[in-house]
């Protein structure tokens, strides 16, 4: 029988398709349809450290409205619950899912300051989380902000949460490092877990008729999947953390590349979004099916077989192959 098991973070997986943080888990009955279509863990959604410091100032001023008028001032007070903070209703989540489902629940913690990157790391610990996924989103447009000062930033908080917590911590990059294996090394030494490629990045539209920035967010489609693939790839067995692959995860093909490229976990989100959680389903059977058919007996055979370390022609993951990729449009022009 075949053994679709893997390890990712310490925490024994039933295979390796994870559901990444997105919008999904803000509802617990989304947990259990995707513990229930075979995903084997949950990332939740990110608790961005922005969103509560302004609600906290938000409730702050409501509670201290007109109290220095009158005492009846009082009856002005918010109903706290119709007021709670986005950090409760987040770690209520975690505390309801880890009551009724089987699977590892993964917190997701996008912060902006060390003091603030600790505490609800904390919180997340205490709530009952399997692990951190800590979201290193942070775009510098500071002149005077330089490559090592911004690298030395995450470093400090990646030593600062390890030191607090004691589950085990992945952090989530972007692929915009000057030298990412060296950074990722980095992180093994401060004290990471696992690191997750890539965070995809939100980028903002013009109107040109209106003039204004308009949000814009497109789900990521299969092509997206080739740029942590090529990372995974070179990573593997270079630096010794965990590595889950995110972004471009839409089919069970999708899924043996990551795997192949050396991904302990392969984690999806606009999938589900777009063709719902019961997708999973189909893509695991596919996984499942084309291992065997192809006399594999479990997910750790296939693990790294086309990794940088593990093909013909290593190059090929370089600008070596660079040439040979415009070559192919050569009889085009």
């Amino acid at each position: 029988m075949t053994d679709l098991k893997t390890k990712y973070l310490g925490l024994e997986l039933k295979n390796p398709l994870v559901a990444s943080a997105s919008t999904l888990s803000k509802k617990f009955e989304n947990i259990k349809k995707m513990e229930d279509a075979g995903l084997s863990a949950v990332v939740l959604y990110s608790l961005f450290e922005e969103e509560i410091q302004h609600e906290s100032l938000e409730l702050n001023y409501f509670l201290n409205r007109g109290t220095e008028s009158f005492p009846e001032a009082i009856t002005y007070f918010p109903e706290m619950d119709d007021f709670n903070l986005s950090s409760e209703k987040y770690l209520e989540i975690i505390r309801k899912s880890k009551e009724s489902v089987d699977i590892p629940i993964i917190g997701s913690l996008n912060g902006v300051s060390n003091s603030g990157w600790i505490k609800h790391a904390r919180l997340i610990e205490e709530a009952g989380a399997d692990a951190l996924e800590l979201n290193l989103y942070f775009v510098a447009t500071d002149l005077n902000m330089s490559a090592v000062d911004l690298e030395k930033s995450y470093l400090d908080v990646v030593r600062a949460i390890r030191k607090d917590i004691k589950i085990p911590l992945t952090v989530k990059l972007s692929p915009f490092f000057s030298s990412l294996p060296n950074f990722v090394k980095l992180l093994k030494e401060a004290g990471a877990d696992g690191v997750v490629l890539f965070n995809r990045f939100y980028q903002p539209d013009l109107d040109i008729e209106s003039l204004e920035v308009k949000p814009w967010l497109e789900l990521s489609t299969s092509r997206d999947l080739l740029l942590p693939l090529r990372w995974t790839a070179i990573l593997y067995d270079r630096v010794h953390l965990d590595m889950a692959l995110s972004s471009g995860v839409h089919s069970s093909e999708d899924m043996l590349k990551a795997v192949m490229a050396g991904a302990s976990a392969v984690m999806t989100a606009s999938e589900l979004i777009a063709n719902g959680i019961g997708r999973a389903e189909s893509m695991l059977k596919e996984f499942h099916d084309w291992i065997t058919w192809h006399n594999y007996d479990s997910t750790s055979q296939i693990r790294g077989i086309l990794s940088q370390k593990a093909v013909t022609v290593p190059a090929a993951f370089e600008r070596a192959n660079y040439m040979k990729a415009l070559s192919l449009y050569d009889d085009e022009v």
